[in-house]
């Protein structure tokens, strides 16, 4: 293997984040075309920036955060934190305990690294589960977490949403909803209730995924559980400080559902032209995918040799798109632990309007020069850690 643990992931994000300063610098923004649906954004006018002070800025933005924030959550009350992953440890520092349990109820495997890696930091004990009839909650689990949509926007069913939620309410446990992308997704491209009219006593988004806002966690709850995890963030240091703040307050506002409706009209025929070709493809909600298993049958079915993991093909075929076709996408910028799939959503800014046979060049061209690629590990490293 190329990439081999968490410190080799960082340093291929970071040759990729080298490769698009390059592209910037040499050809302009607008020859990068983000494709993760994470491209997020900074929405702020110059007078909200003047403000963005340690202490001027929260008592300026956060009221409003409240109040846009339950319109789009829901609940008594909302919580900035820095990430997503942030919200989850604040959640899990506050209310799992040293030989507790944390029982995770998702639509398919893998689970976000960051459930239990908090449970493990606390001492606690975590299963996972995409079978409800094998979904179990012991006596001694104190917190009940939800995916409602994951790393590969695989959505989960409601009905076995509102279940899981009705079974750890009957012993009296409080329900997590993880809905980092769901909480747009879920809502608007399957007419899914918010998860806390689905009665979770927390939800936690990620406010750059499928929205205008920056890179930041947004969660929102019960009061009386919110102000338990403020105070574990604040502890930790896990909290949202101004820039974060205005730029979440704006990103809501600027939210629409415009372009992912678009996205699921122009995915059926993209989808078609690739299919016409390769068989690895996937649809999701607003886009493609490849999977590591799907990418490497396909390469095995062109009879091509390559000594690289599956995983290594993704992060490699995510490398010369992003070097060479100046496409983003997860597999070459996320950080450790991200999906190695290849995702291309089409509800981004970049390619919302973009003709999709040009896109499928794009494609088309950048998978033959993987192939090639991919039978030279030395070459095949350097680009990796470029």
């Amino acid at each position: 293997m190329i990439v081999n643990n968490s410190l080799d992931e960082v340093k291929k994000r970071e040759s990729a984040l080298k490769i698009i300063k390059e592209i910037i610098n040499d050809k302009g923004r607008d020859s990068l075309y983000d494709v993760t649906g994470l491209s997020g954004g900074f929405i702020a006018s110059d007078e909200e920036l003047n403000l963005l002070e340690t202490y001027v800025g929260p008592a300026i933005f956060e009221d409003e955060l409240q109040i846009v924030g339950r319109k789009h959550l829901g609940g008594e009350k909302v919580l900035a934190v820095n990430r997503t992953s942030s919200g989850i440890l604040a959640s899990i520092l506050a209310l799992v305990n040293e030989g507790d349990h944390v029982s995770h109820f998702l639509a398919e495997f893998p689970a976000h690294p960051s459930i239990p890696r908090s449970c493990a930091i606390v001492g606690a004990s975590y299963d996972e589960f995409i079978d409800i009839d094998k979904f179990t909650i012991p006596d001694n689990t104190s917190l009940v977490v939800v995916t409602g949509s994951t790393m590969d926007h695989k959505v989960i069913d409601e009905e076995l949403f509102k279940k899981v939620i009705d079974m750890a309410h009957e012993k009296d446990i409080p329900v997590l909803v993880d809905d980092a992308s769901g909480a747009r997704l879920r809502t608007a491209v399957f007419n899914q209730a918010k998860a806390t009219e689905l009665g979770a006593d927390l939800v936690v988004t990620s406010t750059d995924k499928l929205m205008p806002g920056p890179r930041g966690g947004l969660m929102a709850g019960r009061k009386d559980l919110i102000d338990e995890i403020k105070v574990k963030a604040n502890q930790f240091g896990l909290e949202a400080q101004p820039p974060l703040i205005l730029a979440m307050v704006n990103g809501i506002k600027n939210y629409t559902e415009e372009n992912l409706v678009k996205a699921i009209s122009r995915k059926e025929e993209f989808y078609d032209l690739l299919s016409e070709k390769y068989e690895m493809f996937e649809k999701t909600p607003t886009g493609v995918m490849v999977s590591e298993d799907s990418l490497k049958n396909q390469i095995e079915k062109l009879n091509v040799e390559t000594e690289l993991s599956k995983k290594d093909c993704c992060f490699l075929w995510a490398m010369v798109l992003l070097k060479d076709f100046g496409i983003i996408t997860i597999p070459a910028v996320g950080m450790p632990g991200a999906s190695a799939t290849i995702r291309i959503d089409l509800s981004t800014q970049d390619v919302i309007d973009m003709d999709l046979n040009a896109l499928y060049e794009k494609i088309d061209d950048s998978f033959e020069e993987f192939l090639e690629l991919s039978q030279d590990v030395e070459k095949s490293k350097e680009l990796i850690f470029y």
